[in-house]
């Protein structure tokens, strides 16, 4: 009989920050992810970043997914790769999906952002972005 292994599933955290209203995309990667074997804990709408980071170091994720279409992409991830330095968790990779311009990803990688996923991106191409970032335990 193989030995059961004692890791935990990969945990991720799912957030939509500011007032964007819409939310069937992460709604999908979220079913998507767990179908891969991960937690997804998805905080709903309207989160502030601080909120995001205080839910991700409480659940002890290891992944925050933020997903935006308001155009606020830039800002709100700033927001929580600063806020997440400040409470000492900056070593919790952060991803971005929505609509993201071309234009904007270097911007994101500079700030921070390890992938980042605008209209069309394949659900199994970010599954398999957050599995190489977080290790491949579950994917």
């Amino acid at each position: 009989m193989a030995a059961l292994s004692n890791r935990r599933p990969v945990r991720i955290l799912l957030a939509k920050p500011g007032l964007d209203g819409h939310d069937r995309g992460v709604q999908v990667v979220a079913r998507t992810l767990r179908d891969a074997g991960m937690e997804v804990i998805y905080t709903g709408l309207r989160q502030t970043p601080e909120r995001i980071v205080a839910v991700a170091i409480q659940e002890d994720v290891d992944l925050i997914g933020l997903s935006m279409l308001a155009g606020s992409h830039l800002e709100y991830s700033e927001e929580v790769i600063k806020e997440l330095e400040k409470r000492g968790a900056a070593d919790i990779p952060v991803i971005v999906g929505g609509i993201i311009p071309e234009e904007d990803v270097e911007a994101l990688r500079q700030i921070g952002v390890k992938a980042s996923f605008g209209p069309g991106s394949s659900i199994t191409a970010i599954a398999k972005t957050v599995s190489e970032l977080v290790g491949s335990r579950a994917w």
